[in-house]
């Protein structure tokens, strides 16, 4: 069993914020791979399933962003998971936008998210951190977390979504290599070579025939010359 978790908001005000890319990553891989329906669960709202060969529950906290730790635990201790066994799908301020990475372990760089699972779990758990840029001064951090995506986004926002769930079976494996060859896939698609035409040969210039060099007889003295004994 892997549990994969999703930080967010919860309620509609929230849905489309980019401190919500969380919800979103979890929600694109439930609808892909058959999960069965949300419910009510450890806080939040969970969704079971297959991934692969390995179960998964899928779990988005309704505690809000800072309380999110309170929903991991309640799920973490329900499920007996070592925190190996545990990824965090998250917004990363420090990666621009449609840019991912994936770490095990470390700091939580102050996300409130994150910080409330330290308190409860320690630091041994898995992330995949979603990048969503950064608003150039830490003052309009807030603001801008909880601002929604705009249309523009969408052109690097879906396929960052799409790719998370092309390669979710290989991260619930523990595959990580695959699961970022998998990403990176949709988000940055190797270009078509152009089709070239086929070489063309020129032709081998033909050869002109030069003119044969005038005849010093006449006409009458070749006539001649056919009768000559």
């Amino acid at each position: 069993m892997k549990l994969f978790v999703g930080l967010g908001n919860p309620g509609a005000d929230y849905a489309g914020n980019r401190h919500n890319i969380g919800f979103m990553a979890l929600d694109r891989i439930a609808a892909d791979h058959g999960f069965g329906p949300w419910r009510k669960a450890h806080h939040g709202v969970l969704a079971e399933g297959r991934l692969g060969a390995e179960k998964v529950a899928l779990l988005k906290p309704e505690t809000f962003m800072n309380l999110s730790g309170q929903s991991v635990h309640a799920a973490v201790a329900f499920y007996k998971l070592p925190l190996g066994d545990v990824v965090v799908f998250h917004d990363e301020l420090d990666l621009a936008p449609g840019k991912l990475r994936t770490k095990l372990g470390g700091g939580h760089a102050g996300h409130n998210g994150l910080r409330s699972i330290h308190a409860h779990l320690g630091e041994a758990y898995g992330r995949v951190r979603l990048g969503i840029g950064h608003p150039g001064h830490k003052d309009a951090v807030a603001g801008f977390v909880l601002h929604d995506f705009s249309k523009a986004d969408r052109e690097w926002l879906d396929p960052l979504l799409d790719g998370i769930s092309d390669g979710a079976a290989a991260l619930a494996s523990g595959d990580t290599a695959g699961f970022l060859n998998l990403v990176a896939l949709r988000v940055s698609p190797p270009r078509k070579t152009p089709r070239t035409a086929p070489e063309t040969v020129s032709p081998a210039p033909v050869k002109q025939l030069e003119d044969p060099a005038p005849s010093p007889f006449s006409a009458l003295q070749k006539l001649a010359q056919r009768f000559r004994p």
